[in-house]
């Protein structure tokens, strides 16, 4: 039973990374494709290799969810399995809906419903949830104020060069930026699967061994792990989420070739700098923060905020809605005798 519910969790943890590469399509590519940068098969491929390379690189975010948001001692495999069952349902209702909803947000905000049905609110950490909560809070004004900051600075740079000038030197730039944010997004969201499945291998382990070592020192992504999540993340980005990139790209702000290097460095240079150090972010949070930045910089009205209060909205009921869910579906995996 313990071997099926592991394989269960793994084949949920790649159709999470599937969703995840489907929905967050959008936040690497939608402003390439807007700008008319790169055709959308070209975005697409371009960006699937740069998500493929990102997810091999680092391993901080995956600790962060595999160890450090709960005490892996006091779980069972079917806290992880909960996890990455909520989690893809609430992404495809929201994607479904043209809403770039939180990936990351819906997976951490179903494990810690998970755990806390599992084992009580003392099984959460503080230092992986002040983690959560910093993220949370820190990534999408981040991604606002340098994204608003760099389009002010490009347009006072270039003020005196001639706008198709103009157009031909960004399209180039958009080229690097847009890579960097695919690679950042690889980086920051495909590990937050394999810290899943590497947590869900180590509390296997621990529930087999005698001798009960830290949780930190048994903790290790095997690689297998990455390059299952990389190259499935990969292939979700290459289906495209096409509503999403529709709102992101378009609807939400008609961009420029200027404005979307300057959004894509904005969410690339926040996603890196929060992974780096372990901090699970949201990618849809940055590049969308960003991206309402780059519009504000040419005035309030060039953004169309009611847009924007919905995407605000499905952030907002994202994490108490998949924290219930994942209690509800770790419930409901008990009463089916899977532990």
């Amino acid at each position: 039973m313990v071997t099926f519910t592991l394989v269960l969790i793994i084949i949920f943890a790649l159709i999470y990374d599937l969703a995840n590469g489907w929905n967050d399509a959008a936040g690497a590519i939608a402003t390439v494709i807007s700008t008319r940068v790169l055709s959308p098969l070209k975005a697409i491929i371009f960006c699937s290799v740069l998500n493929f390379c990102g997810a091999l690189f680092s391993s901080e975010v995956a600790k962060t969810v595999g160890s450090e948001i709960a005490s892996p001692e006091q779980l069972t495999l079917s806290t992880f399995l909960a996890a990455v069952m909520m989690a893809p349902l609430w992404i495809n209702v929201c994607a479904r809906r043209g809403l770039p909803t939180s990936c990351s947000h819906a997976l951490l905000g179903s494990l810690i419903g998970s755990v806390i049905a599992a084992a009580g609110v003392d099984a959460l950490k503080a230092h992986g949830i002040q983690k959560i909560l910093f993220g949370v809070m820190i990534c999408p004004p981040a991604g606002f104020i340098l994204g608003n900051t760099l389009a002010r600075l490009v347009t006072w740079v270039f003020k005196d060069v001639n706008p198709k000038v103009g157009s031909v030197i960004f399209g180039k730039l958009q080229l690097l930026s847009a890579g960097a944010m695919a690679f950042a997004h690889g980086t920051g969201d495909a590990q937050k699967s394999m810290g899943i499945i590497s947590g869900a291998l180590m509390v296997k382990a621990l529930s087999e061994s005698v001798h009960a070592v830290s949780s930190s020192a048994q903790f290790h992504v095997p690689f297998w792990v990455r390059i299952a999540c990389a190259a499935t993340i990969a292939l979700g980005t290459s289906m495209g989420g096409w509503k999403v990139i529709r709102t992101l790209g378009s609807r939400l702000v008609h961009l420029r070739r200027y404005q979307g290097f300057a959004a894509e460095t904005a969410a690339a240079t926040t996603i890196m700098a929060n992974t780096l150090v372990g901090i699970p972010i949201s990618t849809t949070h940055a590049i969308t923060g960003a991206i309402l930045g780059v519009g504000a910089a040419r005035g309030v009205k060039m953004v169309r905020w009611g847009i924007g209060k919905k995407i605000v909205y499905a952030w907002i009921v994202t994490f108490p809605v998949c924290i219930l869910g994942g209690a509800v579906i770790h419930k409901l995996l008990m009463l089916s005798g899977l532990r």
